[in-house]
């Protein structure tokens, strides 16, 4: 272990050099399932051959040259990303903050030309959006926002899930500008709306006249089963970001918009010196060519439910166990107490998986798991959960 590198991460015991679909090997030779896919961002696996043979032949021709010139696998991911969201215009970035950061700013400057001195965004309990200043303030986590006050201000938080407070809001506020929430909260304990959430939302926020922005970093590019979680209520966001599984590990981001939204940011106002890059922008492509040629937003769907149901067998009535959730290959299951030391667990049974939210095993597999996987997956996790249980409900 090195000293060379700030602590910000508590690293588990083990270096990761090799991968291949849904498995990875450490340094000492050892082979990993991974439920976890870099945290949602690997969904075609790892070193896909795909993405693999566009990075290379793109890094052979340009890598970089900078947003003052045209780019042209920028501009075609743009109008790939657009129409698979029903938008117009994307901006392109290099993570999921910088994404926020840009749908946040529109916001603002949205609100400004309205006349509204101090635009406010509603954002919700549980939420996490990132971990820049005004990204960070947007988080609903005490834990990580503390020691970095002052907190950016403008923003109202409400429960998630909770049409009537947003109506409240609507009622005695007359600065909000804007709505930012997670069609599935995933860092907050992967906790899904109810029924219908969403599309209250876009008629508040029509009603109102503000924008509705999605936070797609973790659900989108057909983790939920839909190429957007939104679309599984019909409706369409004023802005949605996107990141993560974009590029399948190339650092890439994107803030896309409609209407008067998407054409907020002007020269001069937002920019990214590497977003968009040649290089990201080709993996992009890659990747949603990729899904979409292998069905794999169907894949999602049908595999998630397989999981599921999997676990709801095994698990249902274990008890200790709070909940199973999910949609698509975004699966949480909550237990009754803190079950963080799970992860150490399975890495030495052989699995990757992580614990958010203190009491949630969160999975988030890669699109291209195998029924064989996704079948050990859930024994494996199963009986991590059951012999975790029996062992707290002992001491």
């Amino acid at each position: 272990m090195t000293d060379a590198l700030m602590s910000t991460y508590a690293r588990l015991p083990v270096t990761m050099v090799r991968g291949e679909g849904a498995r990875v090997w450490d340094s000492d030779g050892r082979a990993y399932l991974d439920a976890l896919a870099g945290i949602a961002v690997c969904a075609l696996g790892h070193a896909h051959p795909a993405v693999a043979e566009a990075v290379a032949d793109q890094a052979r021709t340009l890598v970089h040259v900078s947003n003052n010139y045209r780019i042209e696998a920028q501009e075609r991911l743009g109008e790939r990303l657009t129409q698979l969201a029903g938008h117009e215009r994307a901006f392109f970035c290099n993570s999921g903050a910088e994404a926020n950061e840009a749908a946040l700013k529109i916001a603002r400057r949205y609100g400004h030309e309205q006349g509204i001195d101090e635009p406010a965004v509603i954002v919700c309990e549980r939420a996490f959006h990132g971990r820049t200043l005004a990204t960070l303030s947007a988080t609903g986590n005490r834990k990580i926002q503390a020691g970095f006050e002052p907190l950016v201000q403008g923003f109202v938080r409400v429960p998630f899930g909770d049409i009537d407070a947003v109506e409240r809001v609507a009622a005695n506020r007359r600065n909000v500008v804007a709505v930012l929430v997670e069609p599935i909260q995933g860092e907050g304990g992967v906790r899904t709306a109810p029924d219908g959430y969403l599309a209250g939302l876009r008629e508040v926020c029509d009603r109102n006249g503000w924008l509705l922005m999605c936070d797609e970093i973790q659900t989108g590019v057909g983790r939920t089963g839909r190429w957007f979680a939104q679309q599984h209520e019909n409706i369409v966001a004023d802005v949605t970001t996107v990141a993560k599984a974009l590029g399948n590990g190339v650092p890439i981001g994107a803030c896309i918009a409609r209407g008067p939204a998407a054409e907020i940011l002007v020269p001069g106002s937002h920019g990214s010196t590497f977003g968009g890059n040649p290089l990201a922008c080709r993996a992009g492509l890659a990747v949603l060519d990729t899904i979409e040629a292998d069905g794999l937003v169907e894949r999602a769907a049908t595999l998630g439910e397989r999981m599921r149901a999997g676990f709801r067998a095994s698990l249902g009535e274990v008890e200790g166990v709070r909940e199973i959730r999910g949609q698509g290959l975004m699966i949480g299951i909550e237990l009754e107490r803190d079950c963080g030391a799970l992860v150490r667990r399975a890495l030495d049974a052989g699995l990757l998986i992580n614990v958010t939210a203190g009491s949630t095993l969160r999975l988030l597999p890669p699109l291209v798991l195998s029924d064989d996987q996704a079948d050990a997956i859930v024994e494996g996790v199963s009986e991590l959960a059951r012999t975790f249980l029996t062992e707290s409900a002992g001491s």
